[in-house]
């Protein structure tokens, strides 16, 4: 076997050395080739990961919020002459462009009081009837606590009242001349001249003391002790009822506040109710007719009874939790309302990601 001189021998050697030392660089050039591509591979699968968990997330949150704003149900249990045609108003103006719908509570004479198996039906119908969601309802009748028939979510309850008295005397001269939302509506008392002060003075049914015992049982329920008219229970009950069963309850004769309070919470329903408050033409529509305030001595003869008094401090009372609340919600500048910003925020979050 013919040997390779030495010179060749060495020059071989150091090709292959060369060829070692090339293939082995291109090896770890392509170690790591595939090591960055693993990891590009394993960031854009933690990336998808993420970003499907973010997307379920969001749907599992924005779902139900969605369902939930379609599920919404508000009661207006409107009290008698204390601007509750006014306020129905803006609700029937925006219910076709917020998409809600709205519907009266027409009870037979008006009577505030349900049977038992009206109650049944109305609970039902306000928790099952699904085509009518989100709905509005109002009309004259007390309230209702939906927890005694075992509903899991109530109904969003709100209200105004007003000054008793001024009351009573818009209800006096609404039953004699009506007024201009259907003026050719005969009215139960139409004929009757009799001026308010007269009444008083003639000590007449229609503008006794007992007459004043209304904002109090609508507030109290259903219950026999809320009509009890002077009943120290249904005082307190109507208290509780306020603070505890509904949103807000406003006064007439702040009712502007009322509104943007109600559009500022309930945007679903309210969105664009002050506007129209302070723009439409149906803001203020219903104005009872030939209505004359009282004198100082008719007010002075009501005030004396316990009726008015008890009355009075549900109004005072309801007045002083509004104004608490709009204290912390509104603020005036050069004679314009106008709602603070949000006021919180979140910090410290854990567990860190």
């Amino acid at each position: 076997m013919m040997m390779m001189p030495p010179k060749f021998q060495l020059l071989a050697l150091l090709a292959f050395a060369v060829a070692m030392f090339f293939l082995e660089n291109q090896i770890q050039k392509l170690e790591e080739s595939r090591g960055k591509l693993e990891r590009a591979i394993a960031r854009h699968e933690v990336r998808e990961i993420e970003q499907r968990h973010t997307q379920d997330g969001l749907r599992e949150r924005e779902a139900p919020l969605a369902a939930d704003s379609e599920d919404v149900v508000i009661i207006y249990n409107r009290v008698p002459k204390t601007a509750s045609t006014s306020f129905t108003n803006i609700a029937y103006d925006l219910c076709g462009k917020n998409h809600y719908h709205v519907l009266h509570i027409n009870t037979t004479k008006n009577n505030p009081v349900m049977s038992m198996q009206d109650q049944v039906r109305f609970v039902k119908n306000v928790t099952e009837w699904r085509a009518m969601k989100p709905a509005f309802y109002h009309g004259h009748v007390s309230f209702l606590d939906f927890t005694k028939f075992g509903v899991r979510k109530k109904p969003i309850y709100i209200n105004v009242i007003r000054d008793p008295i001024e009351r009573l005397v818009s209800y006096y001269y609404f039953l004699r001349f009506g007024d201009d939302y259907r003026p050719g509506l005969r009215r139960r008392k139409q004929g009757d001249k009799k001026t308010f002060d007269e009444c008083v003075m003639a000590g007449g049914s229609d503008c006794a003391p007992e007459k004043l015992w209304l904002q109090i049982p609508f507030f109290c329920g259903q219950y026999s002790e809320c009509w009890n008219v002077g009943s120290h229970w249904a005082l307190e009950q109507a208290k509780f009822n306020l603070v505890n069963e509904y949103l807000l309850v406003g006064v007439t004769e702040e009712l502007e506040d009322f509104v943007m309070m109600l559009e500022a919470a309930l945007p679903r329903f309210f969105r664009g109710a002050t506007e129209l408050y302070k723009t439409g033409k149906k803001s203020h529509l219903r104005k009872t007719s030939e209505k004359k305030p009282p004198t100082k001595e008719s007010i002075a003869k009501l005030q004396q009874s316990a009726i008015w008094k008890m009355e009075n401090e549900f109004y005072e009372f309801a007045l002083e939790q509004f104004q608490f609340i709009r204290a912390h919600a509104v603020r005036e500048k050069d004679g314009e309302l106008y709602l603070l910003a949000q006021n919180f925020f979140y910090e410290k979050i854990y567990p860190k990601n």
